[in-house]
């Protein structure tokens, strides 16, 4: 899982460096696709459940699972959350990163990503053998929350390995020492969705881009973690 995580990473930073006024967020598909080929994994996402495409690229007030088009050109003041995944000899990656578009970006959006990073670094460090999932959760809920901003409810991290999608569920919310503990081995996909405004969501017609109820823009990350007993494990960095 070491080795789909790296290549994980190595995907995303090759999309990241693409991101600038003009371009579509087909053209952050094709990039990604292409790396994918020639890292030798196979994209986890495309096909899953009939999704079309190997990235998610959600953009603005679009929380998670926007799906690639030529018709979405990026423009400066633009956020784009970029989430994907791989597989590798049956084991799975997956990470997600936000950026903004162009060189400026508002000091509220600066601190919208630099809040939901923050957050899943805060899960991160709870995922300790003999914490809860309720751990994790309140550990990102908290320092959302300090911060003004909402966590997402209807979507949530998981466990991840021979599949993509595995259990436990892992909320972005929770009550301390409460729901499943962690033990030594477990692998979990951390991934804080943070609205600038309220947490609810609604799903537009294409059955699969959620998007923020009130407008507001929210933000995505996302780690692969390993729970060991020397601590946490960031597999995807």
């Amino acid at each position: 899982m070491r080795r789909s995580g790296r290549i994980v990473r190595q995907v995303l930073d090759a999309v990241k460096e693409a991101v600038k006024p003009g371009v579509t967020t087909m053209d952050l598909e094709r990039i990604a696709e292409r790396k994918i080929k020639e890292l030798g994994a196979k994209p986890a996402f495309k096909g899953y459940y009939d999704y079309p495409c190997v990235l998610c690229t959600s953009v603005n007030n679009e929380i998670v699972h926007g799906i690639p088009s030529e018709r979405r050109v990026l423009k400066e003041g633009d956020i784009v959350s970029i989430d994907t995944g791989v597989v590798l000899d049956g084991f799975y990656g997956d990470a997600a990163i936000t950026v903004p578009v162009g060189g400026e970006t508002t000091a509220e959006l600066k601190k919208l990503m630099d809040v939901t990073r923050e957050s899943l670094y805060q899960g991160i460090e709870a995922a300790r053998v003999g914490n809860t999932i309720g751990d994790v959760g309140a550990a990102v809920q908290k320092l959302v929350e300090a911060n003004g901003f909402s966590v997402v409810r209807e979507f949530v991290g998981h466990g991840i390995g021979t599949k993509l999608h595995e259990d436990p569920q892992v909320p972005n919310y929770g009550t301390p020492v409460s729901g499943p503990k962690l033990r030594d081995g477990m692998v979990l996909a951390i991934e804080p969705m943070v609205n600038a405004g309220r947490s609810e969501t609604r799903g537009l017609d294409d059955k699969w881009t959620a998007v923020t109820r009130d407008g507001s823009f929210s933000a995505h990350f996302e780690h692969c973690v390993a729970v060991t007993k020397d601590g946490p494990v960031i597999l995807t960095e």
